[in-house]
């Protein structure tokens, strides 16, 4: 991703979450379905984080046995809690949008990117496990790989710095009740 599109993706989304946390109407059911979504995408986030090497070594493990980008996916999961926690059903209409903008590209360049580093290998993994929606079996290496799998590590989560995501999500949820006790306009 060039460094212009990767500002416009950052700046689009702080300011969406702007106009998102103005425009939200958060109550106490849309705050728990909300939260309860968004503690799931926070988890697989933090799945995949402490699995992944980045740059080092192609994960196919842990979440990425299921889908190819884990992260993006529990990225959409916690979008989608976003919505409901808002209490607008129209922030889930521009969060897809927005998402669909910013990573249906971001993933292309990265499957290209894999295949370029590790060949067959990642051709192999690319045409068994899905890129978005998961698979319902965990894909297993073909035999002949010597690819160990990677076990969940909090080093590892800690180093790929997921713990940002897991404090933007409790902040977020902070936010928003305050805005549901009257605290917020």
């Amino acid at each position: 991703m060039t460094p212009r599109r990767r500002a416009v993706r950052l700046w689009g989304a702080w300011i969406l979450a702007l106009v998102y946390f103005w425009l939200a109407r958060p109550d106490t059911e849309s705050l728990w379905t909300g939260g309860a979504v968004i503690g799931a995408g926070l988890v697989v986030r933090a799945w995949a984080a402490g699995v992944l090497e980045k740059d080092r070594e192609l994960a196919v493990s842990g979440p990425y046995a299921f889908t190819r980008n884990p992260l993006y996916l529990g990225s959409f999961v916690i979008g989608v809690g976003a919505a409901f926690a808002g209490g607008r059903t129209w922030i889930g209409a521009v969060f897809l949008a927005f998402f669909i903008w910013a990573y249906r590209g971001t993933m292309a360049r990265e499957d290209d990117r894999l295949e370029e580093r590790f060949g067959e290998w990642y051709r192999s993994y690319r045409h068994a496990v899905p890129a978005f929606l998961p698979r319902l079996t965990p894909y297993r290496p073909p035999r002949e790989t010597t690819v160990a799998p990677t076990r969940f590590s909090l080093a590892r989560y800690m180093r790929n710095r997921e713990w940002e995501a897991a404090l933007g999500g409790v902040a977020g949820m902070g936010i928003l009740l305050l805005k549901a006790g009257g605290y917020l306009g």
